[in-house]
């Protein structure tokens, strides 16, 4: 039985709309860290240190497609639900098209830049040519890299969910084979593993294009459409809380590694990166769950129906606190094993790594319904809040928590840093929702009989 934007959403049913957005993000997650595994394991710790310093440059950059993934399709989705189907294909193309320039723009300047930016960020001569060469390759691919994040959302949008999960398999087999041939097998070494993300990124792109420019039965199809200024700043600003919150990850992770740097040094460095790798793993959940309900809750604002998005909000909450405990029962338990896939070879860095990241997971039962918090305004089109709740979680209170906590705890409290920082967030969030709940109406009374279950 398929799933519409339209339906009323039980567990049961909301369950199968986000699991394929869910597995896609998991999937995702898997891949991503595979350059990872690779390099630390056959190339050295010292080039994976290189990428891991310069891996947040090439995420900020990278932001722009979540920002017009999440802001473009919760303003897509709006409008199917107000009745113009015709209005929302062409806003969907817009938004494709004046994705390709921006990346265009920015694989240029990324190029240009890279050198002095990983000198700055602390790169130590042995470091620094392997962080050039990595970040200009993936730089170079930058238009797809932003086109694979916005069509995750848009498969979401069109209710094509299980195809975008079997896009991000195809594309994740492609990198993880790449990765063996350049890296395994050429002995490229790191140039070797950015050239197999980058095909991984190419493959993940090229199919939905195809997809969405022929006939198909999905709610979407990209049309001959002029760039409009005003869909554009639309889709910016209600995704501005993707595009500030990734920018500010990346910031941050940048801050962890210069502290890391001045209290242990490259191997501090390493240990964090694997720290990122895995949670990243474990916050993909929430991610996807995010991605996947943001659709529906922006469709049944555009109708109106605030009965159903008093439901979603009520369910998703639940789900995203079962989630977060969950994650972080199964973090504590695969702490050892994880990290021996990374630094099997280095007993000092494998006890580091597993206390950190032991330390680090406790934040799970909480980033969850952060993350959620963040999207349900995004998905309601008020970017203003949505990036409210992203900034004061992503940068704010983790540039507090990194510079306050390790002058009080010393290196363990670069570990808990987040653990503050998250715990903080959900009293902003929490916040956030009270305040608005008038406004969106989501604090109607809701027949019980209509929507347990």
């Amino acid at each position: 039985m398929s799933v519409h934007l339209s339906d009323h959403f039980t567990y049961k049913k909301l369950f199968r709309a986000v699991a394929p957005s869910i597995l896609m993000m998991v999937f995702t997650s898997l891949y991503t860290i595979v350059d990872g595994v690779f390099v630390s394991n056959l190339v050295g710790k010292t080039q994976f240190a290189a990428l891991n310093l310069i891996w947040p440059v090439i995420s900020i950059v990278s932001a722009i497609g979540f920002m017009f993934g999440a802001g473009g399709s919760a303003l897509v989705a709006k409008t199917l639900g107000e009745g113009d189907r015709e209005r929302a294909n062409k806003i969907f193309s817009m938004i494709v098209f004046f994705t390709v320039i921006i990346g265009v723009i920015f694989s240029v300047i990324g190029a240009v830049v890279v050198e002095p930016v990983a000198i700055a960020l602390g790169a130590t001569p042995e470091m620094l040519p392997y962080c050039v060469i990595y970040g200009r390759i993936l730089l170079a691919g930058e238009v797809a890299f932003m086109l694979q994040f916005l069509f995750n959302s848009f498969f979401i949008v069109a209710e094509k969910s299980a195809l975008g999960f079997a896009v991000s398999i195809i594309a994740g087999v492609t990198n993880i084979v790449f990765d063996a041939i350049f890296i395994a097998g050429f002995k490229m070494g790191i140039a070797g593993a950015a050239a197999a993300t980058l095909a991984g990124q190419i493959v993940g792109t090229v199919i939905p294009v195809v997809y969405f420019c022929v006939k198909n039965k999905s709610l979407l199809r990209l049309v001959p459409a002029k760039l409009e200024l005003r869909p554009i700043v639309r889709a910016c600003t209600n995704g501005s809380s993707e595009f500030l919150g990734n920018i500010s990850m990346s910031i941050v992770n940048m801050l962890y590694n210069i502290q890391l740097l001045k209290y242990i040094g490259e191997d501090g460095v390493v240990a964090y990166g694997i720290m990122i790798y895995l949670a990243f793993i474990f916050s993909s959940v929430f991610i996807g769950y995010a991605i996947g309900s943001a659709p529906l809750v922006g469709y049944h604002y555009g109708a109106q129906n605030h009965a159903e998005m008093k439901n979603l909000l009520k369910k998703s909450l639940f789900l995203m606190l079962a989630f977060g405990v969950l994650m972080t029962a199964l973090a504590e338990g695969l702490a050892r094993p994880l990290s021996m896939i990374f630094v099997s070879y280095d007993k000092d860095l494998l006890d580091m790594t597993t206390f950190g990241l032991r330390i680090y997971s406790v934040s799970f039962i909480l980033v969850g319904i952060n993350i959620f918090a963040s999207s349900f305004f995004t998905a309601l089109n008020n970017g203003l809040v949505s990036g409210i709740i992203s900034i004061a979680r992503t940068l704010l209170f983790q540039i507090f928590a990194i510079m306050v906590m390790p002058l009080i705890f010393g290196v363990n409290g670069i570990w808990s840093a987040v653990i503050v920082a998250e715990t903080l967030s959900l009293i902003a969030s929490t916040v956030c929702l009270a305040v608005c709940r008038k406004k969106y109406k989501y604090w109607i009374k809701v027949d019980n009989s209509s929507t347990n279950s």
